[in-house]
Formats: structure tokens, sequence, C-alpha cells
């Protein structure tokens, strides 16, 4: 007996390990991940922001979900498999529930919502001229790229998802990109053997392969000083977030932070970096990232092939100047800064909701 449970032991460790054992112990993504890969910690502040909260909440009470049948709020959004909706209207909290036993200290992962965090530290990089311009090719940071023809490849185009880059946004094979770089043990080396399958700037292809080469552009503008840390400084701490955070690294000697996913964190925190992009970059009097980034960021435009739908890692559900952060399982940051609105909705899955249109539903009636 004492030799089984040893032997499982090693295997288990052996497993997770290494990419395939990590796929085959761990499977699918799930909203438990932020346990399962190693990380760096961030720390928050002593000074913390948090929202006022309305005496008299302004929310729909009810909702038509399936056979057209009215539903409660509540109801629908417990039976579409949320853990946590959040609406913050003119900067007052309206609404805030949990479910399935979350509350709000309960950490959920981010999954693809790290992008647009991602895209904020771009911009304050560029803001601080660690990176010069999205003009750049990527090959002043990653020079070790230059003779796979990627110096057509430019920071604008990784933004974009408009680089050209061969990558297989499939979790289900194991060997997959996808599944290869959130499970994998060396995101560095799987960068290296990266090719292109179309000329740079022709079309657009969400790919999470392209942010983590902005993560590792961000690496290496920033040298010695880790994106963890980097985010710590200059966004987790100037806005008062409530709790600490975590970001998943590929492993724990040297890792680098899983940048196209995996920012770990809890809901109202996930509001501010909302209501900081709903405030055009500004934190309560100090600019945290430039206005242009954020104008820039959310701007419809269709040129050099973009879609009006995703700019700067941000998803445009309409043309009404709304955007969000969105990641697998339904995680979404929606802002709405015509309406003065946030909208945080995370969960064990999607269920069978289309949050966009919820979202720009519950942007309409406010």
């Amino acid at each position: 007996m004492k030799f089984k449970i040893i032997l499982v032991f090693v295997l288990t460790l052996s497993l997770t390990s290494c990419q395939l054992g990590r796929f085959i112990f761990y499977n699918f993504a799930d909203i438990n991940d932020h346990k399962k890969f190693p990380y760096r910690t961030i720390l928050n502040d002593s000074i913390k922001f948090n929202f006022p909260v309305a005496s008299i909440g302004k929310f729909p009470k009810m909702l038509t979900g399936g056979n057209n049948k009215e539903i409660s709020f509540d109801a629908y959004l417990e039976d579409n498999n949320t853990v946590a909706f959040l609406i913050i209207k003119n900067d007052t909290l309206q609404y805030e529930r949990y479910f399935s036993g979350f509350d709000a200290e309960r950490i959920v992962p981010s999954f693809s919502m790290a992008k647009s965090v991602t895209s904020l530290l771009i911009g304050i990089a560029i803001d601080e001229h660690l990176i010069q311009s999205v003009n750049e090719p990527i090959t002043n940071y990653i020079p070790e790229l230059k003779e796979k023809g990627f110096e057509k490849v430019t920071i604008l185009h990784l933004l974009q998802m408009t680089s050209g880059i061969k990558f297989n946004e499939s979790y289900v094979n194991p060997f997959g990109d996808a599944a290869s770089f959130y499970y994998g043990t060396d995101l560095r080396k799987l960068i290296r053997k990266m090719r292109l399958e179309v000329e740079p700037g022709t079309r657009f292809d969400y790919v999470s392969g392209n942010t983590q080469l902005l993560g590792l552009v961000l690496e290496r503008a920033l040298k010695t000083k880790t994106i963890s840390a980097y985010l710590e400084e200059k966004l987790w701490q100037p806005l008062g977030m409530e709790f600490g955070a975590s970001w998943s690294i590929d492993k724990k000697k040297n890792g680098l932070e899983k940048t196209f996913c995996c920012l770990n964190a809890r809901a109202r925190d996930f509001a501010k970096i909302g209501r900081l992009c709903l405030n055009q970059g500004n934190w309560n009097g100090k600019q945290i990232v430039s206005k242009d980034w954020i104008a820039q960021s959310t701007k419809v435009e269709t040129m050099a092939g973009s879609v009006a739908y995703y700019q700067y890692q941000w998803w445009l559900p309409s043309e009404t100047g709304d955007f969000m952060a969105e990641g697998i399982l339904g995680q979404f940051v929606y802002v709405n800064p015509a309406k003065k609105l946030i909208i945080v909705r995370l969960g064990k899955n999607e269920g069978k909701a289309n949050w966009w249109n919820v979202f720009t539903g519950l942007a309409e009636a406010y």
C-alpha cells in the first residue's frame, strides 16, 4: 500500500511538470485554474478604493428566459452558471450578487480578459518610452524571430490580431498551439518555433499567440522587472485594488507570465480596470495610461486587416462606443462610457446566455 501511494505521488508530480502531463491531469480549463499553475503574486496597496453602494440599486428585476417566460434576474444569472455579477452606474454599485458558494473574496481566473490588461500595460510602457511606438517591429525586442520573417510584424499587428502568425486556437488537442501555450512549461521556447502563415496586416485572426508575443515584448522592454511587478506598480496599487492578485506563469524558475490569459483576481477589482478605461485612463485625477491609448483601443477601425469589433485586445460589441474584455467560460468586463456603466460577469461557463446581448440590452435600459 505504501509503495502504491508513493508511486501515485511520483506519477502526479511527473504529470503536472510537463505539457502533456498537465493537459491529461487537468483536462480542460475551469474556474479553479489559478490553483493549477505556478504564479507571481501582485500586492495591493494599503489605500483601497471602494465603489459607493446605492441604497436602492437600479437593476432589472425580471428578464425573459427560455420559452419567452419571465424569470427573476437573480435566477437568470444563476441558471446560466454565473458566480459573480456587478453593475456599476455613475460610479455607484447598483447590483452585486454571488452564486454557487462564491463571494466578494473569491478569486476567479481572468482567462482572456488578461489580454486587455496586457494592452493597458503596453500603452503605459509606450507612455514611459520603454517601448517607442506601436509601429515598431517586434524583432526590436525579439531578435531571434528575425530569421523567420517577423521583422514585418509590428506591435500594432499583435494588438489588432493581424500579425499573420500560424496558430491553432484549440485547447482540445494537447499538442495544439493554444493548449501548448496554456499547459506548456517554456513559453519562450514555443515562441521561437512560431511561423508566419499570411502577410502581416492582411487578415484578422483571434489567436492567443499574438498576446503572448506582446508579453515577451513587454518583458524585454522592462528588462529586469517582471510583468507582474509592472502591473503591481502601474495598475494594481494606484487603482486601490481591494485585494492582491496573481498572474500564472509557465514555470517556477524564470517563468514568463501567460499574458494571453491567467490574471487571477476578484470581481470588484476587475471592475476597477473597467472604471479606469471608462474614465479615459484617468484615475481620480491621475493619468495612469494616456487618453489617446484608450481612444485608440476602443475606436471602430477596419484598416490594414483589422475588424470593427476588435481593437487593441478589446472587443467592441456595438458601434456606440462600448467595449469589453472577454475570457473563456464567460468572464467579462463590459464598459459603456456614454451610459457611465460598468458590468462584470464571472462564471463557471457561459451557460446558454448571449452575454453580448445581455450587456447591450442592460445598457439600453439604463
